[in-house]
């Protein structure tokens, strides 16, 4: 069982933003900038590109939703998308909240934020999904 299906299990504790039957979203705890987010499917799948063709394209939908509640509020130009999917084996995207083009570059430090900030931040899109 990945991380991922753990957080989806609630064996462990995440700033979830969205959720419907097939999908969940919540905040990278290693953000990139604030509002960074996590989609995932629930199903348990490697890579994102052995998901059927049905569950990648109602991921992208669900997904669209997600950026959408993120726009409206976090300040930005652009919501960036990242798939890299080595560092857990569960089927993922980055939804980054981004300025600029370089914004999404991994040598950029990481936030450091606290547990209150992440709750705020995560209330904010949820309210607004």
């Amino acid at each position: 069982m990945t991380i991922f299906s753990r957080i989806i299990a609630g064996e462990i504790p995440s700033y979830k933003v969205a959720e419907d039957d097939r999908f969940y979203a919540f905040l990278d705890i290693y953000p990139m900038s604030k509002g960074h987010t996590l989609v995932v499917p629930k199903q348990e799948i490697d890579y994102l590109f052995d998901l059927d063709d049905a569950l990648l394209g109602e991921m992208a939908v669900f997904a669209k939703k997600v950026v959408r509640a993120i726009e409206n509020t976090i300040p930005c130009k652009r919501v960036g998308i990242m798939v890299i999917g080595l560092e857990v084996p569960h089927a993922h995207i980055h939804l980054i909240p981004i300025q600029k083009e370089g914004d999404m570059s991994l040598a950029n430090p990481k936030l450091e934020l606290s547990p209150s900030e992440f709750e705020e931040i995560a209330e904010k899109i949820r309210t607004s999904f």
